[in-house]
């Protein structure tokens, strides 16, 4: 951790030392320009702290690109697990000595002049610009409703959930089926837990179609390098959570009507509400499983479309055809029948920007940016989902996002010394 006791004007403060936050700080650094990275944990705090103990990326390692840190492990098509992927991060950390200060909380960003006031656990900082790299996971989404669960049925958050042991004996109930919940409904399975799940209206994704994953197929397409100002439906975009497919087992992937046929899942649809022992669904599971299941052959159209394009030689695959379909929608289910012991919950999280005093959001409290600059001079936001393309929040594009605006940060800095001379 860096002293700071050191003068506490500085020209970039970076709020978040996550990958996102250093790899600000390491184009930043290439480029002269002093800043201050500031993080209220440790570095990496949410891949360590915040993930299950088999958890594992979804996409391919090759996909990992920090700035002149690309994977360089000899499994380029396979899917780092947790402490791998730590150990990726901590290695880029260590290749440029960032100037991180670890178990800080900045609790107040104002503006001030034509800068900005950073207070924080260990004392203010002033500064010209700020760069916001929180991400979007501050808040796990519980709803209210869950109050009225009968307390003697423990209720977990997909982050605090490690392992199958920490789950009481007897059933569970996964609500929810983003990549989190679909995962660790299938880590309790693979345990011999009996397990229950409510299914949303998450997408899927095919993992490995005619010979190839499916995200080698989508990034040569040009998928993965379209921006959100040329996406068909940007609000759809930024908003539509992502598809569930796994990279346990080198990559495989999820078909919930496959769990219950064969593993024994009891799926519903969505959660509806709660009170003492029971709970109610929405009978909108068929609908659930079909829209993913679109999503899925989408994807699969898409890539044929490409290799037909291209003229590619790639082995034929049989149409998909769905495995099971449900005869009637179960709205209410006891869970003292049943022998539900606990519920864990992966809806999401929510952002919470509370501490940030200045004027670039809407009506709904969402940052308002082009490319991570917000009208606003000075202040940017870095690391959230379509912040540019379908890479920002992940490996892929972060380097390309950092580069962006570490360039906006030097212009608008340069301007500023400009008008400060005249």
């Amino acid at each position: 951790m860096k002293d700071m006791a050191a003068d506490r004007h500085v020209s970039v403060v970076i709020v978040g030392g996550g990958q996102a936050g250093l790899s600000v700080s390491w184009h930043l650094s290439r480029a002269g320009i002093d800043h201050v990275v500031l993080e209220r944990h440790a570095r990496f705090h949410s891949w360590r702290e915040n993930r299950w103990d088999t958890f594992c990326l979804v996409t391919p390692n090759w996909q990992c690109r920090l700035p002149d840190f690309p994977y360089a492990g000899d499994d380029p098509d396979g899917f780092m697990l947790k402490d791998e992927i730590t150990d990726y991060l901590d290695a880029f950390a260590e290749s440029f000595d960032p100037p991180l200060h670890e178990g800080v909380t900045v609790t107040r960003v104002a503006q001030e002049g034509q800068g900005y006031t950073v207070e924080t656990s260990a004392g203010s900082w002033h500064c010209a610009q700020v760069v916001i790299a929180t991400g979007g996971y501050d808040t796990p989404m519980v709803p209210p409703f869950a109050q009225a669960l009968d307390p003697a049925i423990a209720q977990i958050h997909s982050r605090d959930y490690r392992r199958p042991a920490q789950v009481p004996e007897g059933a569970t109930l996964v609500v929810g089926t983003g990549q989190s919940g679909v995962q660790i409904m299938e880590d309790l399975v693979r345990a011999g837990r009996e397990v229950h799940l409510a299914v949303g209206p998450a997408p899927r994704s095919p993992r490995k179609y005619r010979g190839r994953d499916a995200t080698d197929w989508l990034y040569d397409a040009g998928h993965y390098a379209m921006t959100i100002d040329r996406h068909p439906d940007p609000a759809a975009a930024v908003s539509k959570t992502n598809h569930y497919m796994s990279g346990r087992d080198g990559g495989k992937e999820i078909d919930l009507r496959r769990f219950h046929v064969e593993d024994g899942v009891q799926l519903y649809g969505s959660v509806a509400g709660m009170e003492g022992s029971r709970i109610r669904f929405l009978p909108d599971l068929a609908k659930n499983l079909d829209d993913a299941d679109r999503s899925y052959v989408g994807i699969r159209t898409q890539i044929d479309a490409w290799i037909a394009k291209q003229g590619i030689d790639a082995p034929e695959e049989p149409p998909y055809a769905p495995l099971w379909q449900p005869e009637r929608e179960t709205e209410e289910i006891d869970c003292a029948a049943l022998g539900i012991t606990s519920v864990i919950w992966s809806i999401g999280f929510r952002p919470d920007y509370s501490w940030i005093e200045v004027p670039v959001f809407d009506a709904r409290g969402r940052p308002v940016y082009r490319r991570g600059v917000c009208e606003v001079p000075g202040f940017h936001f870095i690391g959230l989902g379509w912040l540019n393309t379908w890479g920002s929040g992940r490996f892929l594009g972060i380097d390309e996002d950092s580069a962006y605006l570490a360039e906006a940060i030097a212009g608008q800095l340069a301007t500023a010394r400009v008008g400060a001379r005249g």
